[in-house]
């Protein structure tokens, strides 16, 4: 295991004797954002810690050990504290929870512990459509994090063998984790069909508007992730052609069904069958999402990138595409949202590529769809297109020396902003 930074020169051990700290019971509530990834574990270890302490010892000390690989210069807010803390912690609970550890070594501890998990709480509150989503999400979720402290806590004491069973078990949490999928509004995944917002007319309707993916044509390296996943919709196509993130995908699945969803509920007169999309609320939609972009081609004297096509069958798949598309990019952009026609830029010139893509232009040297000119490879959006353009501002913000510095010595949103606006007037247009 990794050792910790000159800042902290005590490092917990499994041996190590026991010491005594006025520290506050720690948990996942005062982990610094830099280090979220770590809150679930010791959330687990919480509401573990009064029926197997040892197993709860552990989860911290893998917490803690996954903390300083993250941030291993403790340099982000909060973090040296945060590992002080713990591992103040962790030297207090070390004795006690020897103590009480029912078997030999902490391996065979948190195997015991897994497998009893697995079958007292996953198992039994499998019960198909009838079991209680929350609760069986996140025992899965608990589940998952066990099986990778016990994965760290045999590599530590190099055992080698798992039990076959326990193997079996954790592949099937691990399928089970990505149907019973977080999520905020709607359950949008394979175990969500039978809530009750899921059951909403309106609601179906902007789903299956969004799994019209009828003549997109997927790049085969996607075709492992399709024949996995299953059925995939005009969002995961973007991704795929793109370099979206999967979350902001996610997110903006949800926000996206949910703007066609309440514009269609409020249609009169009440459009039949109910369960078919409306052209009128997807009209209504892209009406709000557009109008400050076909504003900013107004004043640039271009012809915006809104090509829809001849055939009525593929238009409202066209304008899910375009929504889809702008959505995901303002999702990304982080502190670029500030500067709104930057934002129109960059959906006017990736608007204008998705048209190329969908007409089938394709490479005389692979013979697969062209990809956008950043590249398009997973996650390529924000590496390529958004962090270059956030470099520029925090170059500009450090200008302003915290506000002492001249208006003229630097550059601020309104700046930035301002080049977005007159880019295509000076620059393209001249070329």
């Amino acid at each position: 295991m990794s050792t910790l930074d000159a800042g902290l020169t005590r490092r917990p051990s499994r041996s190590a004797a026991m010491t005594t700290f006025s520290t506050e019971v720690f948990d996942n509530e005062v982990v610094p954002s830099s280090l979220g990834s770590i809150a679930p574990i010791l959330r687990i270890a919480t509401e573990i810690e009064s029926e197997r302490p040892r197993v709860a010892y552990l989860c911290r000390f893998y917490a803690f050990e996954k903390a300083h690989r993250l941030d291993q210069s403790s340099s982000g807010r909060g973090v040296r504290q945060f590992k002080t803390a713990l591992l103040q912690r962790l030297e207090r609970d070390n004795a006690s929870s020897l103590a009480s550890r029912i078997k030999k070594t902490d391996a065979r501890e948190i195997e015991s512990y897994y497998q009893q998990y697995y079958e007292q709480y996953v198992r039994a509150l499998d019960q198909g459509e009838q079991a209680d989503r929350a609760q069986l999400g996140k025992a899965y979720q608990t589940a998952g994090v066990l099986f990778e402290v016990l994965c760290a806590v045999n590599k530590s004491e190099k055992v080698e063998e798992v039990a076959p069973e326990i193997i079996a078990a954790a592949r099937d949490v691990q399928e089970k984790k990505e149907i019973y999928a977080p999520y905020n509004i709607l359950p949008l995944d394979a175990a969500g069909a039978s809530q009750s917002i899921m059951q909403l007319e309106e609601v179906k309707a902007a789903v299956a508007a969004l799994w019209n993916t009828r003549g997109l044509n997927w790049p085969g390296a996607f075709e492992p992730q399709r024949q996995k996943a299953g059925d995939l919709d005009i969002l995961d196509w973007l991704r795929a052609m793109f370099g979206f993130q999967r979350d902001n995908v996610r997110n903006q699945r949800e926000h996206l069904i949910l703007l066609l969803a309440n514009n269609h509920i409020r249609l009169h007169p009440k459009p039949e069958p109910l369960n078919k999309l409306d052209e009128r609320a997807v009209d209504a939609v892209m009406n709000k999402l557009f109008k400050n972009y076909k504003t900013w081609c107004k004043f640039l004297g271009r012809k915006h990138s809104l090509r829809l096509p001849q055939g009525p069958q593929e238009i409202q798949q066209r304008k899910i595409l375009y929504m889809g598309l702008y959505l995901l990019i303002w999702g990304e952009a982080a502190n670029v949202r500030f500067m709104p026609e930057c934002l129109c830029y960059i959906f006017h010139n990736m608007a204008y590529e998705l048209h190329g893509l969908l007409a089938g232009n394709v490479s005389i040297v692979t013979g697969e769809n062209i990809k956008p000119s950043y590249g398009g490879d997973d996650e390529a959006f924000l590496r390529k297109v958004i962090t270059p353009i956030y470099r520029v501002i925090d170059k500009e913000a450090k200008k302003s020396k915290d506000g002492k510095a001249s208006n003229t010595d630097w550059c601020n949103y309104d700046d930035l902003n301002e080049y977005f606006w007159f880019v295509y007037t000076y620059y393209i247009g001249a070329s």
